[in-house]
Parts: C-alpha cells; sequence; structure tokens
C-alpha cells in the first residue's frame, strides 16, 4: 500500500469514527429524564448543526435504536436499545452469577434487594428483586445513581486506595438528590470510613425520602470492588439501628460469599 493509500485510509477511518462517537451521542442524549427530544433538542443537546442531527436520527431509526413519532414528528429510544441491555446482562457473569443468590436473599428477608455495578462516579443497577411496597424506578434497571450518596457506592469506594478515592469525589458534582443527602466530601469521606470499619454502608433517605438501605461490596479476582448488593426497607416499618443490626451483618456476609465463588470463577 502506497503512502497516498495509507493516507487516505486513515482519514476515513477517522471519518468512521467520528461518525460512530456522534451516533452514540445522540442515544446518550436521552439521559436524564429525556423520554421525547425533537430535532432541534437533539441538535443542540449534540452540538450538531440541523443537516447532521437530520442524517443520524434518519440512520439510528432506521436501525431500530430510535423512533419516531408520526404526530409530534418526535423522537424516542428504539427497542434495540432494550436488546443491548439484554445482551449486556446475559453476557455478564457476575450478574449470572448473584441473581439466584440475590432471589433467594429476598425470599428470606423480605425486602428489596438490588445487584448495581461500580463505573467510576457512578452505579447502575443491574438486578432488582422488588420487596412490599415499591415505587415505578425502584423496578427499573439500568439505573444510573451518583457514588458519593448511595450505599454501595460508598461500600465500594471504601474498598479502594485513598487516593483514588479522593481522584473519584473530585470528578463527582456532588449535590444533594434529596434534603437528607450527605454531599459535603468531607462528611462523605467520613461516611466512606465508617463503611471501611463496619464491612457494610448504611444511608437514610439519601436517595429517596423514607427509604433506608444498606450494601455490602462484591470484590472481583482482580481484587477490585465490580458490584454491590443492596437492601432496602422502608422507614415506616424500620428504625435506622434496627435495620442496620437486622440487615447489615446479613448483606456483608452475602457479598463476602459472592466475592469469593466470582474470584475463584
Amino acid at each position: 500500500m502506497g503512502r497516498k493509500a495509507a493516507i487516505n485510509n486513515e482519514r476515513a477511518d477517522a471519518l468512521y469514527v467520528g461518525s460512530l462517537e456522534k451516533g452514540l451521542r445522540v442515544i446518550g442524549a436521552f439521559g436524564a429524564g429525556r423520554q421525547f427530544m425533537t430535532l432541534r433538542e437533539i441538535g443542540e443537546a449534540c452540538d450538531l448543526d440541523k443537516s447532521a442531527a437530520q442524517r443520524f436520527t434518519h440512520t439510528l431509526t432506521q436501525l431500530g435504536y430510535l423512533e419516531k413519532c408520526g404526530e409530534t414528528k418526535r423522537f424516542s429510544l428504539g427497542k434495540k436499545v432494550l436488546e443491548l441491555g439484554f445482551n449486556f446482562l446475559r453476557a455478564n457473569t457476575l450478574v449470572e452469577a448473584a441473581s439466584p443468590v440475590l432471589i433467594d436473599l429476598q425470599k428470606s428477608c423480605g425486602q428489596r434487594v438490588n445487584l448495581s455495578l461500580f463505573d467510576d462516579t457512578s452505579i447502575i443497577y443491574a438486578i432488582r428483586q422488588l420487596g412490599k411496597r415499591e415505587y415505578y424506578f425502584s423496578s427499573l434497571i439500568g439505573r444510573r445513581m451518583p457514588i458519593y450518596c448511595t450505599s454501595g457506592g460508598r461500600m465500594m469506594l471504601a474498598l479502594l486506595p485513598m487516593e483514588e478515592v479522593d481522584g473519584i469525589l473530585k470528578r463527582c458534582v456532588m449535590k444533594p438528590v434529596t434534603p437528607k443527602t450527605i454531599h459535603e466530601p468531607a462528611k462523605v469521606r467520613a461516611k466512606i470510613a465508617e463503611a471501611r470499619g463496619k464491612g457494610y454502608a448504611l444511608t437514610v433517605e439519601e436517595t429517596v425520602l423514607g427509604e433506608l438501605v444498606v450494601a455490602g461490596a462484591i470484590v472481583g479476582a482482580n481484587g477490585r470492588p465490580a458490584a454491590a448488593i443492596h437492601i432496602a426497607g422502608s422507614l415506616g416499618e424500620w428504625k435506622p439501628a434496627q435495620f442496620e443490626r437486622k440487615f447489615g451483618p446479613l448483606v456483608s456476609e452475602t457479598a463476602h460469599a459472592l466475592s469469593r465463588n466470582f474470584a475463584g470463577g
């Protein structure tokens, strides 16, 4: 291959990569509660002109990753996106190993049980085993939450070196999710240290009012936190100290058992 052909190939590759990046940006624009978006809103969110926004939305609609309402002309995510989530979960060995354990845990404790995955400044829920009283978002997988104010996030941070924790917290936009959210850096670090000492983390009304959650962390074969198990209850039924005594050791033991199995397998 001549030098000119090689340069042309590199330019073509760069164009393809750039187009892929923009297409993924369009799909990602539907986060943060944006269920439906107009072409103009997509262009503004993704920094695309009208022509480019039209090309990308047309292609993604043809492929099934977007759907367009014939009446309103607005776009929403397509069913292909849900299929991607299924394929991810089906291929994830940790999710596969944890699923029967979480089913048994939910039956034994009678509360909602979740599995979240570690993802830098956030956690993302991959398994939801529902309890008695639930709200809509508590039943959905794929929900992303800040790592600094969730029990699972703090427990996973507790297993990392402090310099890495500091780097993650600096990248977080630390703001309250509810009026009870602990979001001040010094207080968050204190909660992480508390979780490190106990082997589990407790949050009370920090992401949902009226809810309290304990979590233990699952460690992978590389010795790093990979996921967390959460047990969530209602303040209408439990006092925080009572809930912590009953479920803190249980969630910690379950996470340790899965860590041994996951690291070994």
